[in-house]
């Protein structure tokens, strides 16, 4: 071996590229660092990595599941052009499905799983479609969730929810109906909690003197005795789980009942019961910065006025 652990940490900087690729480099080529630059750039590394500065907030959710094992995913891409692209939504379900076969606690471990459908581990057919398609690519988050799973894809992979029913009713298109609408339900509304009991006593504290400094700055109840001020509060913490909270929102599709009541509803009417036990919604780039092309600076930098 004509390289030290000095070249290998060189040529990462160099390039950009992960250590084990650079160590792999510089052994087939005898340790020249020229040759071994050239070397990860035929292979597409250095590639991939001069991308991946670029935002990639586009992209899709994807939701999959085989039995009582589901993942609800994020894989991210530059544009809504490549997110469309077939070989990118392909690899991005080989990606959920290895997911789901191994469970792995987060990412990197999922990247370094031997992806399903495909050649090689996750990160290798990553990087191939970061070369091969040209844009930066991110797999960004996942959840695998277990149970009697129901899915939903809104918008070609903009919003994807993944919920779970606690039921003692065999698998049926009823039930399939159900659990499907509370999937719409709650890409719809975003709910942030399950119900009252889910919503962490930080926050209701919170809620609570968001509520009491409403009160006390409004003239008309500012004088209110401190127990008619506690029942104002109360009134309006009611609000707040109609709002915030999947039992207490109004059902989408019947205004006159809340989802907790439709579900009961329906589990009478299949002579069983049915519970919501857990949901997760996804939005694609939630909290990512999008990319901004600025088309005026691009053509004076292709004719050369920049």
């Amino acid at each position: 071996m004509n390289f030290t652990a000095k070249d290998v940490q060189t040529l990462r900087e160099q390039t950009g590229c992960g250590m084990m690729d650079c160590k792999k480099a510089l052994v087939e080529c005898d340790g020249d660092m020229d040759k071994a630059t050239d070397y990860l750039r035929e292979k597409g590394l250095a590639a991939a990595v001069k991308k991946a500065g670029r935002i990639a907030a586009e992209g899709v959710i994807d939701c999959y599941a085989e039995g009582d094992t589901g993942v609800i995913i994020e894989v991210n891409a530059e544009t809504d052009f490549v997110a469309k692209n077939e070989k990118f939504q392909t690899f991005v379900r080989n990606v959920a499905k290895t997911a789901v076969k191994y469970c792995p606690k987060d990412v990197d471990a999922l990247k370094a799983l031997p992806i399903e459908g495909d050649k090689g581990t996750v990160e290798d057919a990553l990087k191939d479609k970061i070369f091969t398609i040209g844009e930066n690519m991110n797999i960004r988050r996942f959840e695998i969730v277990k149970g009697k799973i129901f899915s939903y894809i809104h918008d070609h992979g903009r919003i994807g929810v993944m919920t779970v029913l606690d039921t003692d009713l065999p698998a049926s298109d009823e039930l399939a109906f159900i659990g499907k609408d509370i999937c719409m339900q709650v890409c719809a509304l975003n709910p942030q909690y399950l119900d009252p009991d889910h919503v962490p006593a930080d926050v209701l504290e919170k809620e609570k003197e968001i509520i009491v400094a409403q009160i006390k700055n409004d003239p008309k109840t500012a004088n209110k005795p401190d127990a008619i001020i506690e029942k104002m509060v109360g009134g309006r913490l009611v609000k707040f789980y109609e709002r915030d909270c999947l039992s207490h929102q109004t059902y989408f599709r019947d205004g006159e009942v809340s989802v907790s009541k439709f579900v009961e509803n329906e589990a009478k009417k299949l002579g069983g019961t049915i519970k919501v036990a857990g949901f997760l919604r996804f939005e694609r780039g939630e909290g990512l910065e999008k990319r901004k092309d600025d088309f005026a600076a691009e053509i004076a930098k292709m004719t050369g006025k920049a």
